[in-house]
């Protein structure tokens, strides 16, 4: 099926086109991340319409592969060498995950936990590749991540960027492949859980107030009308857009308030824990909260090929209390029904514990947790077998995953999308969607 536009993307928005952010901007004093459109020519198609469930996306990455022995998937019968000695907890829907997962343990009745995720590649880089686009990789082609995929359909909503990424991109696959680069991630630049931290790029240069910036802004509206009358340039019309899209950013005030963990009392603060995990969780609260529609967020160094008992022990607390509350949160706030929660890996390790105490790549079979924006709390999907070495039941692919997130928000997957040399791509190929997991 060949198909383009968007039916929800409304007038007045950006629809097909990307949000535009202005870098070393001509003398305005301006220098947000380049994001700059390239192109801003697409013809508007009409094609199957699909209801969404979800409105937005929180996509919690932990990089390194995370164990699922450990955490989604422990296996408390199998020989020693294989369980590990971190232990189980009853969750309050009756099932086990991880020792290490108190609080979320006691929220299963929230999330969904994958435990049949699985594909071929035990290299890093082509598991993310997998993990954040939903194709296998290939030499003649980059495709683009879930949040460049997003932010193309829908653009931007309430002066804040599609796709944004806590702290920072988390790698090349998290780009936007084939897609002009003005669909890619806008990255804080900066660890919220930092004391002196703040979003680079929100505010003027060094010596320019708002007047004198005010006056700059009109000085090259004037010089750039000259040219769109003179010589019917399209491409400079197209480029004032996209500036007004930055100015959008810097001149609103509850746009620019949402990258401002100040704003949160105390008890909050604390409540996620005053840690990386923790302030990085809040901070996507509060960007999907105001308008953002998928954060990346990335958490952790979870390559534990060496003493993984003292790894999770080190890292999963912090992930485990923030998660949690997290969860708690969006429920509260009536934005958990309406926000898909996606926690990923590039892949897990491996049944075997190694001769150093640590786990090494198993893309074979792993866990991804989803909660929240369609999906059904309390439930667990498909199963890996005895040793977490194969999948025993429903084995999902990265191209599910991405398909069903795709429904959710309201996406057709299938749907073609234009490569260079005008060569129609399929957002994803072969996936289906994962339909016991939905609401």
């Amino acid at each position: 099926m060949r198909c383009h536009g968007n039916p929800l993307t409304q007038p007045g928005m950006f629809g097909r086109r990307g949000f535009l952010v202005a870098g070393a901007a001509s003398g305005l004093g301006l220098s947000l991340p380049q994001l700059l459109m390239r192109e801003a020519s697409a013809e508007i198609k009409q094609y199957d319409f699909v209801k969404p469930k979800a409105k937005s996306v929180i996509h919690i990455y932990l990089p390194g592969g995370m164990a699922q022995q450990e955490s989604w998937d422990p296996k408390p019968y199998s020989p020693m060498e294989y369980r590990g000695d971190l232990g189980t907890i009853k969750t309050n829907t009756g099932e086990v995950i991880g020792s290490a997962m108190p609080q979320l343990a006691k929220r299963a009745d929230k999330y969904c936990v994958i435990r049949s995720m699985s594909h071929g590649e035990a290299a890093h880089e082509r598991g993310t590749h997998n993990m954040f686009t939903g194709y296998k990789p290939s030499p003649a082609l980059s495709y683009p991540s879930f949040g460049a995929v997003v932010s193309h359909e829908y653009g931007p909503r309430n002066n804040l960027p599609a796709y944004i990424c806590v702290p920072n991109v988390p790698n090349e696959f998290a780009g936007t492949g084939y897609l002009p680069s003005s669909y890619g991630g806008f990255a804080l630049g900066a660890d919220p859980a930092r004391s002196d931290f703040q979003v680079r790029d929100l505010n003027l240069a060094g010596g320019v107030d708002e007047a004198r910036f005010m006056r700059r802004k009109r000085a090259l509206e004037m010089v750039n009308q000259r040219f769109v009358t003179g010589t019917s340039a399209d491409n400079v019309g197209a480029m004032n857009t996209f500036y007004e899209r930055a100015y959008d950013l810097l001149d609103t005030p509850e746009a620019k308030a949402a990258f401002d963990l100040s704003k949160e009392d105390d008890k909050t603060r604390d409540r996620y824990g005053r840690n990386t995990a923790g302030s990085r969780m809040l901070m996507c609260r509060r960007l999907i909260e105001a308008g953002s529609r998928l954060v990346t967020m990335t958490y952790g160094s979870w390559d534990m090929h060496t003493s993984i008992t003292s790894g999770i022990r080190g890292q999963m607390p912090s992930f485990d209390q923030g998660l949690a509350v997290l969860l708690d949160d969006l429920s509260e706030r009536g934005l958990l029904d309406e926000t898909l929660v996606m926690v990923t890996s590039e892949f897990g390790r491996t049944p075997k514990i190694n001769a150093d105490a640590g786990r090494d790549h198993w893309p074979k079979v792993f866990s991804v947790m989803l909660a929240g924006g369609g999906v059904q709390g309390g439930m667990i999907h498909g199963a890996s077998d005895s040793t977490a070495s194969e999948p025993e039941l429903d084995p999902v692919s990265p191209a599910d995953l991405a398909t069903t997130m795709y429904r959710l928000l309201g996406i057709v997957a299938d749907k073609e999308l234009m490569a260079p040399g005008d060569r129609p791509i399929e957002i994803v190929d072969g996936g289906n969607v994962i339909e016991k997991i939905l609401t």
